[in-house]
């Protein structure tokens, strides 16, 4: 911390007044418009989420704050063809729209992986893919929960422990009191500031360096706009093919088959409204995805001849953001309060909504099943729900003050999200897209995948890679180059180095994997990069849950409602080698999904069956009304 905390009152106070003010839209929610009376209330917000404000949220759900603090920096010091990403999140979009929602909107399921239960006959596989997804997003959350605490401990002074402890219990409040809801609005509120700051940094950035054609021509001169690389070696950290095939398989495991994304578009009222929100929500995710990699143009743009991390005034990477805010903007008091609020508050909005997701998953997937918790209640299953929320809050406490041992919040960040994303992905393109698919080729294509992918990540931790460093100059240092307040004694500038340094290679600290030496055949598997794992796991399982499937077949108990395919696939089923496909009879499908269903759900798909069987409303959202004998119609399967 340069400042003395007298001078930082002003920080402080902005920084204090904004986290409180977000903590007041779960009281808002819980005081004001009563609180949530059903679980669905607090699952799905009850439908009661404007259009605009899922958009903003589902895109910041997509980014997080590792992408405010992360893309910067990797900007700077790695270059932008980590920004050739987006190719592969835009492309996810239709496919999502067209593929996936329309399987499984009117199924009326509170967890998406009770759709696999319906489609597999396995509760087995549904575990497999539920637990994947806990596992990934505790992991992630774990980051993301840190990612803050850097700049908060550096810039502020905060100490690790009271970041991270305040984080997660802010997020338990909202847990408690707001659910999805208030999830959401978090989103937006905090959204909506963080493009502010974004733009404030990018205007101030321009004025220090000279203008917007000075920032491109400086970012071009230092090589940090190389794009449209296709280099098909699959051991270079990320190239444009590896970013657009990675994250396209990445992007088709979070947006169709993660609970907190299929929660939200559950929470509309129709399908077509979640297609538009989808198909809108590219602009939205362009802009804001562009806008953290401009900041980071900006930033090396001011600082292209004096680096802080090369003169030795920020010890990592990730710093280099809240340096520039705390050096350049000393003249607006409480801006870097603000910053450092935005890094709080993107945290705790993620967080509260994926511990209400991660919750919702291990109750309806692990929990519910067993038999003493089958009759309860709905308001009962609210509270059991709410109370795990709690539980997790403080497990991903635990991993968050584990996580300062990594390198870089965005590497740590795709590394887990790319080796748990195939075998996910491909579990539900089996269910989806695969007729003949049952539960022992899943579950088995699924637990081979995740055992290759696991196998490829940890051994990739055992080959010694080369890293490149981008060139980096302080050859411009001097008195004048950052604020009189923020220079340090112990560091006199000028700095005696006169030219830029070239690129080089270091150890494996820093995680800029390029490629490996040239070596045996399982150096070279491991060498590949991290951004291929989802299409590898994804390949598998469905390659091996398709084989298995054909040659085991089915049994009268394992046939499902054809329903549960999508049209597509049940046209095409006929293509295929082998005995006529053949699907459950209704009637026999009816006791499953009441079963699965809570009673009062069960009243409300009878209520409103004709909207319904159009597609034009979740049952979720349905109020509760009695009836002699709840049925079933196919659109819910």
């Amino acid at each position: 911390m340069s400042k003395d905390a007298g001078s930082m009152l002003w920080d402080y106070l902005v920084f204090v007044i904004f986290v409180i003010a977000t903590t007041f839209v779960a009281v808002y929610s819980r005081f004001v418009e009563g609180k949530e009376k059903t679980k669905a209330d607090f699952v799905f917000a009850a439908g009661k989420v404007s259009m605009a404000a899922m958009m903003l949220s589902i895109a910041r759900g997509t980014l997080g704050v590792r992408s405010f603090l992360g893309y910067p920096s990797e900007l700077v010091y790695r270059g932008a063809t980590m920004w050739e990403t987006l190719y592969g999140m835009i492309l996810a979009y239709p496919i999502v729209c067209f593929v996936f929602v329309p399987v499984y909107y009117s199924l009326g399921i509170t967890s998406v992986y009770q759709y696999l239960d319906l489609r597999f006959k396995s509760r087995l596989v549904r575990c497999l893919a539920s637990g994947t997804y806990v596992v990934r997003q505790l992991l992630n959350q774990g980051v993301t929960v840190f990612t803050p605490c850097v700049a908060l401990n550096t810039v502020i002074g905060i100490p690790y422990w009271a970041s991270i402890f305040g984080i997660t219990i802010v997020s338990i409040i909202f847990t408690i009191l707001g659910g999805l809801k208030a999830a959401i609005l978090a989103d937006v509120m905090q959204g909506l500031t963080m493009i502010a700051v974004s733009v404030g940094i990018i205007i101030q950035g321009c004025i220090e360096a000279g203008g917007v054609g000075t920032v491109f021509e400086t970012n071009k001169n230092g090589g940090r706009l190389n794009f449209f690389t296709f280099d098909m070696d699959p051991t270079i950290r990320v190239t444009t093919t590896s970013a657009l095939i990675g994250q396209l398989f990445m992007s088709l495991s979070i947006f169709g088959c993660q609970q907190n994304f299929v929660q939200r578009y559950c929470s509309m009222e129709s399908q077509k409204k979640v297609t538009k929100t989808l198909m809108y929500n590219i602009p939205v995710i362009t802009v804001l995805f562009s806008l953290s990699w401009v900041v980071g143009m900006v930033v090396y743009a001011v600082y292209a001849n004096c680096d802080p991390y090369k003169a030795g005034y920020i010890q990592k990477y990730d710093e280099i953001l809240p340096f520039f805010v705390e050096d350049r903007f000393n003249y607006l008091p409480g801006i870097l309060g603000l910053f450092m609020a935005c890094l709080f508050n993107g945290a705790l909005s993620l967080n509260v909504s994926n511990l209400n997701s991660l919750a919702t998953v291990t109750f309806e997937d692990f929990l519910r099943p067993i038999p003493h918790l089958k009759d309860l209640k709905d308001k009962h299953q609210l509270y059991a729900i709410k109370a795990i929320g709690i539980v997790y809050g403080f497990v991903i406490m635990g991993i968050s003050f584990g996580v300062g041992l990594l390198s870089g919040v965005i590497e740590s960040s795709m590394l887990v999200t790319s080796a748990t994303s195939g075998p996910l992905l491909g579990v539900f393109i089996l269910a989806i897209l695969v007729p003949c698919c049952n539960w022992k080729g899943a579950a088995i294509g699924v637990i081979v995948s995740h055992i290759v992918t696991l196998w490829i990540t940890f051994g990739g931790l055992t080959v010694d890679k080369p890293i490149k460093e981008m060139p980096l100059s302080t050859e411009g240092c001097h008195n004048g180059s950052y604020n009189a307040h923020i220079l340090r004694p112990d560091i006199p500038l000028p700095i005696t180095t006169t030219t830029p340094s070239p690129i080089t290679t270091t150890g494996y600290g820093n995680l800029n994997i390029t490629r490996a030496a040239p070596s045996d055949p399982l150096t070279q598997l491991y060498s590949i990069t991290y951004m291929y794992y989802s299409l590898i796991g994804c390949i598998i399982t469905v390659l091996l849950g398709w084989t298995i499937s054909y040659f085991t077949g089915f049994n009268e108990d394992e046939l499902y409602d054809e329903n549960l395919l999508h049209p597509i696939a049940r046209k095409m089923a006929s293509w295929f080698p082998g005995a006529k496909r053949r699907y459950a009879d209704k009637s026999k499908i009816a006791d499953k999904v009441v079963n699965e269903t809570s009673h009062e759900m069960a009243h409300t798909f009878h209520q409103e069956k004709d909207r319904i069987r159009n597609g034009t409303l979740n049952p979720a959202f349905t109020q509760d009304v009695q009836v002699e004998e709840p049925e079933v119609y196919r659109t819910k399967l």
